[in-house]
C-alpha cells in the first residue's frame, strides 16, 4: 500500500482506495476504514512511521521495516502481524485467518443476510466464501457438541 495512492485521505478521514489491477478479483475496492482504527493510523503516520524512515526522505509505502526503514514486503507485514497475535493474544493468527474469522462471524451472526460474508471479502461466487473461508457450521457443531456433554456432566 503506498501513501497517497492506495492509501487515501479524503475529508479528515483514512480511505483504501485499490485499482482493478491491484485486487485479486479483479474490481476496484475503496473502503473507508472505520474510525476505531482512525486515531492509530494517524498516530503511526505522524509519529511512529517517520522515526522508522530515518532522516531521509520517506518511501511511499505505507509499511516500513525497523530495519533501515525500507518498505516491508508482503511476507513481511504478514509475519509481523502472525508474531503480534502470537504474542498478544497466545495464538498465531495471520492475515487469511482474519478473513475465515470475518467470513465465520458473518455467517453466525448475519442472520437474515446470507450473502454478507462473500460481500465482505468481495467474492462474486458466495460458494468461493462457503467452501475456503466459512467455519460457521462447524462451530456451530462444536458448540452443540458441548451442550451435549454438559448434559451428561450435570446428571
Amino acid at each position: 500500500m503506498e501513501i497517497g495512492r492506495s492509501l487515501v485521505e479524503i475529508k479528515g478521514s483514512w480511505w483504501i482506495v485499490l485499482s482493478a489491477s491491484e485486487t485479486k478479483e479483479g474490481r476496484p475496492d475503496e473502503r473507508r476504514i472505520d474510525d476505531l482504527l482512525q486515531p492509530a493510523l494517524n498516530r503511526y503516520l505522524k509519529k511512529y512511521r517517520p522515526l522508522l524512515g530515518g532522516p531521509n526522505t520517506l518511501p511511499l509505502a505505507l509499511w516500513l521495516s525497523s530495519n533501515g526503514g525500507t518498505t516491508m514486503s508482503y511476507s513481511g507485514v504478514e509475519r509481523v502481524i502472525t508474531d503480534t497475535t502470537r504474542s498478544t493474544v497466545g495464538v498465531a493468527v495471520s492475515p487469511h485467518l482474519f478473513r475465515t474469522a470475518i467470513a465465520s462471524s458473518a455467517a453466525m451472526h448475519g442472520g437474515a443476510r446470507p450473502h454478507l460474508a462473500s460481500a465482505l471479502l468481495h467474492h462474486t461466487d458466495h460458494r468461493v466464501t462457503e467452501a475456503y473461508y466459512d467455519r460457521a457450521s462447524s462451530l456451530s457443531a462444536a458448540k452443540s457438541f458441548r451442550e451435549i456433554i454438559q448434559g451428561y456432566v450435570k446428571d
